[in-house]
């Protein structure tokens, strides 16, 4: 089945309700310019509940002591810094289920299809292979899974919008030839995510604003719908 991820959880309510639709992971965003904005000590608060839970519910995002199990990387151009330092993640810390989304926009290529051929055969290639000379055995989960979105460098995270699929079919097809998992993420919706699953055969899906009431705060009926338009469509691929 295909992995879900709601992202941009701001209150216990909202993350109760994507466990009891069927979610795989939650995220959670902490970038303070964000209407979806949390705090460490709220999501903490968010993320011990759905561990008493035990639903098996994946808490996602990039601060690890509140008890996360992923963390979900976007390189920003913010300030007009491309390279800025890079923060340290020690991978003895990381639980045991500890998974690593590194975002990819898509928009980024523009018309290039030379250069998405390119990054299809990279994927092909490599995949998620791990030099022989790295110091330390990498935990499962954290550099398997790449986030196809429609985000662009300056925005960190996504921007609502849907990117072309068809024209990731080749990355798609690379990915998964070199054992990387695809994520899809940018604008979906109930109403067209089962065919950006018919089109990419993505791993999983992750959504926002597809499943919002207004920014921060979830929309029952459309995130209930998302899981179900998520399942129907796996049932047709599969």
């Amino acid at each position: 089945m295909t992995w879900i991820k709601i992202c941009g959880m701001t209150n216990l309510e909202d993350a109760l309700l994507a466990v009891d639709a069927g979610a795989d992971a939650v995220g959670f965003v902490f970038y303070e310019k964000s209407p979806r904005s949390i705090t460490v000590e709220a999501a903490r608060e968010i993320v011990e509940r759905l561990f008493v839970i035990g639903d098996g519910v994946e808490p996602v995002d990039v601060f690890i002591q509140v008890g996360l199990t992923g963390t979900q990387s976007y390189r920003s151009l913010e300030n007009g810094a491309q390279h800025g330092p890079k923060k340290a993640i020690g991978l003895s810390c990381l639980p045991t289920r500890a998974r690593f989304l590194m975002a990819l926009p898509m928009n980024l290529f523009g018309e290039d299809e030379g250069q998405i051929e390119r990054l299809a055969s990279n994927f092909a290639k490599w995949g998620k292979n791990i030099p022989e000379e790295f110091p330390m055995p990498i935990p499962e989960g954290l550099m398997d899974t790449i986030v196809l979105d429609s985000g662009e460098l300056r925005l960190p995270g996504g921007t609502g919008k849907t990117f072309d699929w068809k024209k990731a079919v080749p990355v798609g097809e690379g990915m998964r030839k070199g054992g990387v998992k695809l994520v899809v993420a940018g604008g979906l919706t109930a109403e067209n995510v089962g065919e950006a699953i018919g089109t990419l055969r993505p791993w999983g899906v992750d959504v926002v604003s597809g499943v919002e009431a207004r920014p921060g705060k979830k929309d029952p009926e459309k995130l209930r719908a998302f899981v179900k338009a998520v399942r129907a469509a796996d049932r047709k691929v599969s």
